[in-house]
């Protein structure tokens, strides 16, 4: 005969909430560990639990308590007596960190005024020996200022700088997104000298042949000096042809590129007079021209004079 099937009209009842935190329940039901409580429990049946009952145990006490005291009272006597002594000296190291303050303040001003002397020896010395050319040795080594009809050059990051893809400047190594790169201002300034420049100058630093454009993380550099988006570029020629030729220059097609790509925003305007400033450090070398081949010399060691 077959069993009846089990009645399952009653629901099992619910868990407990806290079903699944049972190392926290026992922690909280159960504080004193087990070993601790039978050791209290002895002390209470012995009758050495609670304070001292002896006359010995008593002072043993009291001693103890009076050395805490003393020790404390110590601490405190102490740090008492040492806090102006603290104070003291941190006011003597601030003065003397101002004090070596100034005296840097004071050899960067000397070294500032030393470097303006050096400049101004070096474009006299320029003017000197140029001959009758030296005005137009002084124009092209950058040691005197500048003014003339010329173009205005503006080179702006993109809005969105997290563009990507293939680009032109994908062979140059640098991420293809919408900041300008110190690649993207060196093509900008030598196609403006090939276009026929005179002189140039980015966010008011004046460019020589020794110039360097370079980066620093994501700033551009130009002679270590450090230049702050919008960059403008400022360029002394004919307006109009140097405006024509550097947009039909390699260089000119290539911002052109980086624009229609990246979004990066450029304008070029013809300007009737604009002002360069002489450039803030000048490096003097010589040239001269190489001794004739005489069949020996610097043709067989490989070395000649520049």
């Amino acid at each position: 005969m077959s069993q009846p099937p089990p009645d399952r009209s009653s629901a099992p009842p619910p868990p407990r909430p806290d079903a699944s935190m049972s190392l926290l329940t026992t922690v909280m039901e159960h504080s004193l560990d087990e070993g601790y409580a039978e050791a209290s429990a002895r002390r209470e049946a012995d009758g050495s639990a609670g304070m001292p009952r002896t006359l010995k145990s008593k002072l043993g006490l009291a001693a103890g308590l009076v050395l805490a005291a003393v020790v404390v009272t110590l601490g405190a006597a102490e740090a008492q007596v040492a806090a102006p002594v603290v104070a003291k000296e941190r006011e003597e190291l601030i003065n003397r960190v101002n004090a070596e303050t100034s005296a840097a303040d004071a050899l960067q001003a000397d070294v500032d005024e030393l470097r303006k002397d050096v400049g101004e020896r070096q474009r006299k010395a320029l003017e000197r020996h140029g001959g009758d050319q030296g005005g137009l040795v002084a124009l092209l080594s950058g040691a005197t200022a500048v003014e003339g009809p010329g173009i205005k050059l503006v080179v702006d990051d993109a809005k969105d700088t997290d563009q990507g893809g293939g680009g032109p400047r994908e062979s140059t190594g640098f991420a293809d997104t919408g900041r300008v790169r110190d690649r993207d201002m060196q093509r900008v300034v030598n196609g403006l000298w090939q276009s026929g420049a005179e002189a140039v100058a980015i966010n008011g630093q004046r460019l020589t042949a020794l110039s360097a454009i370079r980066a620093a993380g994501d700033a551009i550099l130009v002679d270590n000096r450090p230049l702050v988006p919008p960059y403008t570029v400022l360029a002394v020629g004919d307006g109009k042809k140097l405006a024509d030729a550097f947009r039909a220059s390699a260089d000119g097609l290539y911002l052109q590129a980086l624009h229609e790509s990246f979004d990066i925003r450029t304008s070029i305007s013809e300007q009737e007079k604009v002002r360069l400033p002489a450039a803030p450090t000048l490096i003097v070398r010589t040239a001269e021209p190489q001794a004739a081949d005489t069949g020996s010399g610097a043709a067989d060691t490989g070395k000649g004079t520049s």
